[in-house]
């Protein structure tokens, strides 16, 4: 572990972009509003998460769409995108599109695994493949192979044909268009195992870490479960698999919540809110045994102590703080508005232009 910890390179956050759905349109331009404080305030990067059938932003890719033209530098994520909704192909155009529209700004992440409650929508998500579909890591190559430009067909170039009274030609290309180059260098892989971390780091992805981990590793002798270690771990199996090595980009996704210009009723709200989710980080919880970090809330000078002291903490210079779900739009002001002023400084972090 590094004496001290590396200053903090790259502030971001994080939004599920909720609404309500008798008014989605509102929903979506409050999420829009928060990403263009986001730049006004100064963060490097906004993410926005993935959520089917639900309530918060099922197309990240349209939203994020939107905003790359109502901002102008803020580098702009997706946290995650679950895979097993999408067709690699048609998401590499549509990334594609985005990155080139947003100037080279977009971040998507992925995630792998069958989509959550598969058995109860397999039957509208794959009719007739539903049980040959492939979940697992070959279909974050194939994403990563169309992004970075290796061919998706045999075909390419020109093709004629008559069109009334004169003879007309399409051109077409062997691989996705519109092809950004960069793109491939800013995909990321979200995982929370050792297994996960050591594949992203083969494939030269990025990687990003959340407030959740699978529980292995430090605790299973029977000690009490560290996920601060548990992550530090991931972030070194990563790093030790990757081209980049110590450089490999690694970014944390914990919840954390400065109460600096919070009023009374906000704070108490707030620390009702981690004491209420505080119970599950005692122990692993469920069939996949996930562990969750505490939510983190206090003044800026409390937080930045804690985060100083947090193992794997210490190893990143990214972070994309999560805001709380089910927060009101003057929240999440309040609380990007001390992250960017007070927290971000307090660990070392400068405000981009």
């Amino acid at each position: 572990m590094p004496s001290t910890p590396r200053p903090l390179r790259k502030l971001g956050f994080l939004t599920i972009g909720m609404f309500d759905a008798a008014d989605p349109g509102r929903g979506h331009e409050a999420t829009l509003e928060i990403i263009e404080l986001g730049e006004r305030l100064g963060f490097d990067s906004a993410w926005v998460r993935h959520r089917h059938l639900q309530y918060g932003i099922s197309s990240p890719v349209a939203v994020l769409a939107a905003a790359s033209q109502r901002t102008r530098r803020i580098e702009l994520g997706t946290a995650v995108t679950p895979l097993g909704w999408e067709n690699p192909l048609r998401l590499a155009e549509d990334l594609a599109t985005v990155d080139v529209l947003s100037g080279g700004r977009l971040n998507p992440g992925v995630s792998v695994g069958p989509p959550a409650h598969y058995e109860q929508v397999k039957g509208a998500l794959y009719p007739d493949t539903a049980d040959a579909e492939d979940f697992g890591h070959e279909r974050v190559r194939r994403l990563l192979d169309l992004v970075r430009g290796k061919p998706a067909t045999d075909f390419g170039g020109a093709e004629g044909f008559a069109a009334g009274r004169q003879p007309h030609v399409e051109y077409t290309s062997d691989v996705v268009q519109p092809h950004s180059p960069g793109l491939g260098r800013r995909l990321w892989y979200g995982g929370g195992s050792l297994g996960s971390a050591r594949w992203a780091g083969e494939h030269g992805m990025n990687f990003l870490t959340s407030s959740v981990v699978k529980a292995e590793g430090a605790g299973e002798t029977g000690g009490p479960w560290d996920f601060a270690g548990i992550q530090l771990s991931h972030i070194r199996e990563f790093r030790a698999h990757h081209p980049d090595g110590e450089a490999a980009r690694v970014s944390q996704g914990l919840v954390v919540i400065p109460t600096d210009s919070a009023s009374p009723e906000q704070r108490a709200r707030y620390a009702e809110y981690a004491a209420g989710r505080l119970p599950r980080t005692a122990s692993p919880q469920g069939p996949a045994r996930l562990l969750f970090a505490p939510d983190l809330v206090g003044t800026s000078a409390e937080l930045a102590e804690r985060l100083h002291a947090h193992a794997a903490f210490r190893e990143v210079d990214e972070v994309a703080f999560a805001l709380p779900f089910t927060f009101g739009h003057e929240d999440y002001v309040q609380i990007l508005t001390d992250m960017a002023t007070r927290l971000g400084p307090a660990l070392g972090w400068r405000p981009g232009a």
